[in-house]
């Protein structure tokens, strides 16, 4: 019975040091972190836990940490600014969700943060989940509140927010033809500058799908970065394939540090 839970205890902290891979070294404190969000709001009570709904609360504990440590926040824009500075993070959302001006918006200024958003044109009852598995049909994304013309003004007047590209409907980019990507990626870049007469400087591939041909849309626009779902710490010598640290509504505050420290949480 001994050497059994002896084995057990073995196998649990065999589990955890790969699901937190504590022991891995850290990344260079002034490799730029990109942190990416999508929703701040609960969970639904009717559906499994997501990963793209960071709680409020927890939203405000990044926040906190980030300040009490030295950290400087800035906007994608700025990312050359800051190249060789210590400890630079850049807070990003994805799509355009409501609760990024119900509940981040006023979390940002409380802690002088400021984000970027990567804003989809065709946002409003939008299931764009569907067009990369037909399986995710559920309606809760398209039902989800999005962010009106209105609250983006306020959003950008404030000086806390900028925008980003992240095309005019979401498409699966390997589903799309190149006309249509051109128009798509870049479109939606003159759609938001004259929207709300402001300049957009970077993009983010929806999913986080894309290829080389992709990448060389970007490139030969006028964009200045992109950036893509992979996870890790930003290279800025890659400037149209930048990682990002995902923040995730299934970790807890101690996976949440080892993401900013190391780029990563886990193996598992």
């Amino acid at each position: 019975m001994t050497i059994t839970i002896a084995i057990l205890i073995d196998l649990l902290l065999i589990l955890f040091s790969l699901k937190y891979a504590w022991w891995y070294p850290r990344k260079d404190m002034k490799k730029t972190r990109i942190m990416m969000y999508h929703m701040i709001s609960g969970q639904l009570e009717s559906t499994k836990k997501s990963g793209l709904r960071v709680s409020p609360d927890m939203f405000e504990r990044h926040l906190k940490y980030f300040k009490n440590n030295g950290w400087k926040f800035i906007k994608m824009s700025e990312l050359q600014l800051y190249e060789n500075d210590n400890k630079v993070v850049a807070i990003t959302f994805d799509d355009g969700y409501l609760d990024n001006y119900t509940n981040a918006f006023p979390l940002l200024k409380k802690y002088n943060a400021c984000a970027t958003l990567y804003l989809v044109i065709d946002r409003h009852k939008n299931d764009w989940s569907v067009k990369k598995n037909p399986k995710h049909n559920t309606g809760v994304l398209a039902n989800e509140e999005k962010l009106s013309d209105d609250h983006i003004k306020e959003m950008l007047d404030s000086g806390v927010f900028e925008l980003g590209g992240h095309t005019i409907t979401h498409p699966f980019l390997p589903n799309t033809s190149t006309d249509d990507k051109q128009y798509e990626m870049i479109e939606c870049k003159n759609i938001l500058e004259t929207t709300f007469n402001s300049k957009v400087s970077s993009f983010a591939y929806p999913f986080g799908i894309y290829n080389d041909d992709d990448v060389e849309i970007v490139k030969n626009s006028s964009y200045e970065s992109a950036v893509t779902t992979d996870e890790g710490v930003a290279d800025l010598d890659l400037p149209f394939e930048l990682k990002r640290i995902k923040a995730s509504g299934k970790d807890n505050f101690f996976a949440f540090k080892l993401r900013v420290q190391k780029g990563f949480r886990g193996f598992i």
